[in-house]
């Protein structure tokens, strides 16, 4: 297997990895499990939504389990990847438009789909979130 072959397989897999890490986290939010959902985080993670700084795994878990047993119970989250981009072995900044669903929603409006970006860093073997930043996306998209 030649070395620009072998890269490529690689680095497809690494994106499969980094994808994985949106199937557990958005699962474990359908599921309102704030533990199994902060299991991505990182310690020292960082979570800014417009209005709201969270700065730790404990802090996100916190917020994350009052969320799931009120307003967002029954929620589910949705996350379309636009880029994945790799600044080295261990960190990745990933793009997502991503949108909550409530309970009893077929469909999200269009004004509540978000514009996200994400740091990933590699630990362990595990992709974790490093970072979280969300805004809205706007009607245009």
């Amino acid at each position: 297997m030649s070395s620009e072959v072998h890269e490529a397989a690689s680095g497809q897999a690494e994106e499969r990895a980094v994808r994985a890490l949106f199937e557990a986290t958005s699962a474990a939010w359908s599921d309102g499990d704030a533990g199994a959902f902060v299991g991505r985080y990182a310690q020292d993670a960082t979570v800014i939504l417009p209005g709201v700084h969270l700065r730790d795994r404990d802090g996100i878990r916190s917020a994350m389990g009052a969320a799931f047993a009120g307003p967002l119970k029954g929620s589910r989250r949705i996350h379309t990847t636009e880029t994945v981009r790799f600044l080295g072995p261990d960190v990745a900044v990933v793009v997502t438009r991503s949108v909550t669903t409530f309970a009893g929603e077929a469909e999200p409006p269009a004004d509540r789909w978000e514009l996200a970006t994400w740091t990933l860093v590699r630990r362990g073997g595990e992709w974790l979130v490093e970072a979280y930043h969300s805004s809205p996306a706007g009607l245009s998209g």
